[in-house]
């Protein structure tokens, strides 16, 4: 068989070639998790959007719709009292802008003024630009303090599948991008009932977000592209289901899921992935409402600060330099060849 030859600019866009650079250059090396996955009917029931929502022949993946007429989404058939929640996920392609879809755990259902929620939030861009994400969380009914951080990613999510996870327990929740932890909240007692407590169900979904969700509402959803389609794929739902309203709770019915839980593999941040985390904050995020202290004078009880991350960011809780990481590093290297110049000069008019 012959061998054919040729250079990464003459097989991939320079789009990809960003994409193919980022992902050699930031290799988060962390273990894959052991999981056990469910197919749709096992765990999950629609929820909205009945035509939009596509199970495959085999039942272990689905596909959520958005069009003209509707979005629509799924929804886990138990709620639980702590879990990990789990799928791998590819994001509509092209033009996304307004699109948002979302993977997340709620009992607003239940809860209306008390409720909890721990949040993915993908928000799509205009054709040519990357898609980024939110992750946020609320507990009982404290929407009036988000906790949001948001980051751009080092791959093109709408390429191939990802695995994106929530891990939430009694003390503590990490949110996982593959098996890269990006965002912990450890519970302290001073959190009181922010802290997410009261059982939640998992729920997926793509919808119409033109008013808020790329470039502030300026960029809207263009239905000449529809429909727009996410994918889901091996499923996890590990935790305790309970149902939310019963007259006797047993506040002890959990506690043998919990102990196992915790004793999970990714219930464990290893220095490793800590590690990954580090390096994935330090690249990727891009504003946190922790160092937002025009919106936060006192700062949150669950924010641990860490004073290298802290220097890159303005009082407004995000990145200095206009924005990104990219031109942040485009001004740090123009910096640099300044100061260069300007010691070769000063060396040349010392040999005069």
């Amino acid at each position: 068989m012959g061998r054919i030859h040729c250079s990464l600019s003459e097989t991939l866009t320079p789009f990809s070639l960003l994409f193919f650079f980022f992902s050699s250059f930031f290799n988060f090396s962390t273990a894959a998790f052991n999981l056990t996955t469910l197919s749709f009917d096992e765990g999950y029931s629609p929820l909205f959007g009945d035509g939009n929502l596509v199970r495959s022949p085999d039942g272990h993946s689905v596909r959520l719709l958005l069009d003209v007429y509707t979005g629509s989404g799924f929804i886990s058939s138990s709620m639980y009292q702590h879990g990990f929640f789990s799928a791998k996920i590819k994001l509509p392609s092209d033009y996304t802008a307004g699109i948002v879809v979302a993977f997340y755990t709620s009992n607003g259902d239940v809860f209306e003024k008390t409720h909890d929620e721990l949040d993915f939030e993908f928000l799509g861009n205009i054709e040519g630009k990357p898609w980024r994400f939110q992750t946020n969380l609320y507990g009982n009914g404290s929407t009036n303090r988000g906790r949001e951080e948001r980051y751009s990613l080092w791959f093109d999510p709408s390429k191939e599948f990802h695995r994106y996870s929530i891990l939430w327990t009694a003390k503590n929740i990490i949110f996982y991008v593959d098996e890269v932890p990006i965002r912990e909240v450890v519970r302290n007692d001073e959190m009181g009932g922010d802290y997410p407590s009261k059982p939640m169900s998992l729920y997926a979904t793509i919808w119409d977000a033109s008013s808020w969700a790329t470039s502030g509402g300026k960029r809207k959803v263009n239905y000449e592209y529809a429909p727009f389609t996410s994918e889901f794929k091996e499923l996890v739902l590990d935790g305790c289901p309970m149902d939310p309203i019963q007259e006797f709770p047993n506040p002890t019915a959990c506690s043998e899921t919990d102990a196992w839980l915790e004793g999970r593999d990714y219930a464990v941040i290893t220095p490793a992935r800590r590690a990954a985390m580090r390096k994935f904050r330090q690249h990727y995020m891009y504003y946190s409402y922790c160092y937002d202290t025009l919106r936060y004078p006192v700062t949150p009880h669950e924010c641990v600060i860490d004073p290298t991350e802290r220097q890159r960011f303005q009082d407004t809780g995000r990145l200095k330099f206009g924005g990104s990481h990219r031109k942040q590093a485009r001004i740090t290297r123009a910096r640099r060849k300044r100061r260069s110049r300007v010691a070769s000069i000063s060396n040349d008019q010392t040999d005069m």
